[in-house]
């Protein structure tokens, strides 16, 4: 090959190597600041949304249950809707029973692996409506079978 060719090509690889390597750190720096600033902002958006304090309407409470969540009316019920549904549906809450340790196991690993934030002196009111509302459900045997029609097996 010429030189000249030679030199040209040697050139443009370099050039090209600068442009990589710097799409590259922009690249790295996007990424790091994305990661550093984005989960504060949600967290504090999520905050936001929990210091504004709910007032239910008494109308949404039918036989005991908030319609619009589905929760049991009971002490702490505006807390636990703040709290809750600010980050998932009450249908989560809802379908889940757990005693009062098995709920403080369930915000601890919301708050290490999920983002939620520190409950402060909100959680002990909210560990105790889960717990009283929403425990495990004890169980004996099977319900007696009543309103049953019983026929004869001809032999």
């Amino acid at each position: 090959m010429e030189p000249e060719k030679e030199e040209f090509r040697s050139q443009v690889k370099l050039i090209y190597r600068y442009l990589v390597m710097t799409l590259v750190l922009i690249a790295a720096v996007f990424i790091g600041v994305v990661t550093i600033l984005i989960p504060k902002e949600i967290n504090s958006e999520y905050q936001e949304i929990v210091t504004n304090e709910v007032n239910i309407d008494p109308s949404e409470i039918v036989d005991g249950i908030h319609i619009p969540t589905g929760f049991q009316e009971g002490d702490g019920l505006p807390i636990v809707i703040e709290a809750c549904t600010a980050c998932h549906s009450a249908k989560l809450v809802t379908q889940n029973r757990a005693t009062r340790e098995g709920w403080i196991g369930m915000i601890r690993w919301m708050q290490q692996t999920q983002n939620l934030w520190d409950l402060g002196e909100d959680e002990e009111a909210i560990v105790k409506y889960l717990a009283t509302y929403y425990a495990p459900e004890q169980k004996g045997r099977r319900e007696i079978l009543t309103n049953i029609e019983w026929y004869d097996l001809d032999k």
